[in-house]
Parts: C-alpha cells; structure tokens; sequence
C-alpha cells in the first residue's frame, strides 16, 4: 500500500498535490523502487516521491480552487514549461538590425 504525507492510501486517479511546488494533478501511475514510493501525475508527466504528496478530497478541491480563484499563484511547472520554450526559441538572420 502506498500512502502519502498525510498516511492517506494513494490509488490511480486520485487527486493530489505536490507539497512543495502545490502542482496538482491525477495520479496515472504507482510505482515502488529503491526503497521509496512514487507516483506518475498527470499535470506535468513526472514522477513524485509519495511523501510529498498530498491526496486530495472534495473540500480540498474545493478550497484549492477558492484559493486560486482568489489569488495571483503561480504555478512552479507552467514557469520551468515557459522557460523551455523561451530557451527553445531560434533566432532568424532575417530579424531587422539596428541602424547606425
């Protein structure tokens, strides 16, 4: 049985969060190794140590989404995501040069 920081039981589908970023998303997958737990969520494709997750019930949904309503929380994944593709970007020889 795999748990998460609060001892709850973690199955597929759950909703949880990341307790240190609070990325949330559905668990797609469950995995044991090296002596730690791990779960595959969705949201960001990658894997998590079921430590530092959190499942989620109705009221924290509930609550997440109040809170996120209300307030400028920025998402750690939607930012390292950005970044990416800022440092994906080419640069054309075609852009206009400056004038001199």
């Amino acid at each position: 049985m795999v748990v998460d920081a609060r001892e709850k039981e973690i199955n597929v589908g759950n909703q949880v969060r990341y307790t240190e970023t609070g990325t949330i998303g559905e668990v797609l997958e469950i995995k044991e190794e090296n002596n730690a737990s791990w779960v595959k969520i969705d949201k960001t494709g990658m894997w998590y140590v079921s430590d530092l997750v959190e499942v989620l019930d109705e009221k924290d949904m509930k609550e997440t989404t109040s809170y996120k309503e209300n307030s400028k929380d920025v998402d750690i994944e939607d930012i390292k995501k950005f970044k990416e593709d800022l440092e994906n970007v080419e640069l054309d020889s075609n852009v206009a040069e400056g004038g001199g």
